[in-house]
């Protein structure tokens, strides 16, 4: 069956989608946030809501290519001090899902990602000296990982936006380039696959959602490529920068849509 008459859209908005899935690959294995362009141009394209259905699987195929590739580099005491609340935040977020409508979801999901851009900058700026990833050990340390871990879980279900909020976070533990896509990198596959169920509850991904998957993943490949190329040719100060207007633009695409 043919996937753009089954979803009526045009050859341009299956070519927009296809450039939208090419950019999850590049941001899983080079720029982290800037797939919230991504989010922006499905919900475009797409119902909003159906569109983050048929969004989650690309976005796990982005994140297997970005294991592959990063795997070495991950820090395991990160990952595991998150999960617990992130999970709190995937219920959370399950649960805003079921009275919020469009408007609501982007306006708070905007909020977020501008106020954890703010933080982040203020926090750069006037530390004496950048933490180390292992710095979740301390008290405040594991304070932080919880908040972030929430809202990282939260805007991951209801918008498939947490990249941006846990890209914040590293970026404030302290975390260099490759630490930073390692880590990031088995956080999403976890929480994205772990999403699965959830979003089929919700009916966000049926056959008619997967269909169309399987026309737009193979673009996903040759981004990842690209970005594996291109990361190693950014340097780190030009990579957080990256990472922080790619947080602050998503975040207006979405308060002012």
């Amino acid at each position: 069956m043919n996937t753009m008459t089954l979803w009526h859209i045009t050859g341009w908005e299956f070519a927009a989608l296809a450039f939208a899935a090419l950019l999850v690959g590049f941001s899983k294995t080079a720029v982290s946030g800037a797939n919230t362009v991504s989010l922006a141009v499905f919900a475009a394209v797409l119902p909003a809501r159906a569109s983050t259905g048929v969004l989650l699987p690309i976005l796990i195929a982005g994140d297997l290519l970005a294991v592959a590739t990063y795997r070495r580099h991950a820090h395991w005491p990160t990952l595991w001090r998150l999960f617990p609340a992130v999970a709190a935040g995937v219920v959370v977020g399950t649960v805003f899902l079921l009275w919020a409508d469009d408007a609501v979801v982007r306006t708070s999901i905007g909020a977020i990602l501008l106020l954890m851009a703010a933080v982040t900058v203020w926090r750069r700026r006037t530390a004496d000296q950048e933490e180390e990833p292992d710095s979740v050990t301390t008290r405040s340390g594991r304070l932080k990982a919880r908040s972030y871990g929430v809202l990282g879980g939260f805007t991951t279900m209801v918008a498939n936006a947490g990249g941006p909020v846990m890209s914040m976070y590293l970026l404030s533990a302290g975390f260099r380039k490759l630490g930073f896509l390692g880590t990031s990198a088995f956080f999403f596959l976890i929480v994205n696959v772990s999403k699965l169920p959830f979003s089929a509850g919700l009916g966000l991904i049926d056959g008619r959602s997967l269909l169309l998957d399987l026309a737009l993943v193979a673009f996903v490949v040759p981004g990842a490529l690209f970005g594996k190329w291109a990361v190693h040719r950014i340097n780190q100060r030009l990579f957080e920068q990256l990472v922080i207007a790619a947080t602050v633009v998503g975040g207006l695409q979405l308060l002012l849509r």
